[in-house]
């Protein structure tokens, strides 16, 4: 098949996914870490409470993530998608004018449920609903193109920052969702909804054996990705500067934080490339026991610079295989039937554990010590490889 007619097809759902991750991510997930200093500051509001209302919008969407996946399962993500866009839209524009404290929460609130219906998970449960049973490789795909969110949004959020203020920023945000992402979420992603039947036999035939999306295995798989979510989260508002107090110089700390986003692409492509036949929940297993190696790496030859740039570059690779393992563990597991809903499901506990994740750190990290804050996080990661050990795969 021609890459044209590939792109006219249900396929063209992976660039569109991918040009509209990038936008939503970048509008709505990266900012806060820039943005909400600022925010606090013109407020008068605590950078606690300033950050804590980011917090409240992950766990609000933790809640709402199983209703935007059963939906998505039932009238597709062209329909559910654009409601997330215009929902970030508002709520953007509503963080520009509030100064009650309560108010602002509520927009959070808001902008949590905005980011449960428009980012990795309801993405995967679109590709889901579109590829049946075989999504597993556009979900890669999407996770490729999704990876260099981060090295276009952090630019650029610097760049509006200094040019137009937080206020404008978030303003040429909002509008970027409201004519780019919500139009490309209505209007071009296929309608397309995956037949199992034309996949009842044949060589492409899906998995004859899944496991019911309830019981042990489910709670295992979700207790997983929860815990696992804990670290990217920790680490993502928390590692450089933790470099930084113990000793390392802050250029070597910024040149240590660009490492991370070129090794989640690039382990990302590798799994493209090599790993088509290995079984994802092996790939997840994988990757978290990288991330104890690289927690075990400092533990055992101290934080320098060589040592630091080390663990960013394993935390890339364990955290780029994750998300491609969160689309494709449940799509194998669990089969492609209600996909939308057990995504759903599945990301609620994670967005509430990302939403706790900095508040807990930060409390360890001031009350006893930077060290005694990584080995929590080390812990939980390790949680998250014995729940992911103890899932058993139909016919292993």
């Amino acid at each position: 098949m021609s890459l044209f007619a590939r792109l006219a097809g249900p396929w063209r759902a992976v660039p569109i996914l991918g040009l509209t991750q990038i936008i939503a991510w970048g509008a709505l997930f990266y900012p806060p870490v820039l943005t909400v200093p600022l925010i606090a500051a013109e407020r008068g509001w605590s950078l606690t409470f300033a950050m804590g209302g980011f917090s409240f919008g992950l766990l609000t969407g933790g809640f709402v993530a199983p209703t935007v996946g059963a939906l998505i399962d039932r009238y597709g993500g062209h329909r559910v998608m654009p409601v997330g866009s215009l929902a970030g839209v508002l709520g953007l524009v509503a963080l520009v004018q509030v100064t009650d404290p309560l108010a602002y929460l509520a927009v959070w609130a808001l902008l949590g449920a905005a980011m449960a219906a428009s980012l990795y998970d309801p993405a995967f449960a679109t590709l889901g609903r579109i590829f049946g049973a075989h999504a597993r490789r556009p979900i890669t795909l999407l996770t490729f193109v999704g990876g260099f969110a981060s090295t276009v949004s952090w630019p650029a959020t610097y760049f509006l920052l200094a040019a137009y203020g937080w206020r404008g920023t978030y303003l040429i945000y909002a509008g970027v969702l409201a004519l780019i992402a919500a139009p490309l979420h209505a209007f071009a992603l296929p309608r397309e909804r995956d037949d199992p039947k034309k996949h009842a036999t044949g060589p492409l035939a899906p998995p004859a054996s899944v496991i019911p999306a309830r019981g042990f295995a489910f709670v295992m798989v979700a207790a997983a990705f929860a815990a696992y979510a804990f670290v990217p989260s920790a680490l993502s508002a928390h590692m450089l500067a933790i470099f930084g107090r113990l000793g390392l110089e802050p250029a070597s700390v910024i040149a240590i934080g660009a490492l991370f986003g070129p090794s989640q692409v690039a382990a990302r492509l590798c799994e493209f490339m090599f790993a088509r036949n290995v079984h994802p929940l092996q790939i997840a297993r994988f990757a978290v026991a990288i991330l104890i190696a690289a927690f075990l790496l400092l533990w055992a030859l101290g934080v320098s610079a060589p040592m630091a740039a080390a663990f960013a570059i394993l935390f890339g690779v364990a955290n780029g295989l994750i998300t491609i393992s969160r689309g494709s563990v449940p799509l194998v597991l669990f089969g492609a039937v209600g996909y939308g809903r057990v995504v759903g499901r599945i990301a609620g506990p994670s967005l509430a554990m990302q939403s706790a994740a900095p508040l807990i750190i930060a409390f360890v990290a001031e009350r006893i010590s930077d060290p005694a804050a990584l080995a929590v996080v080390a812990a939980i990661a390790a949680l998250s490889l014995a729940a992911f050990l103890a899932v058993k795969r139909p016919g292993a």
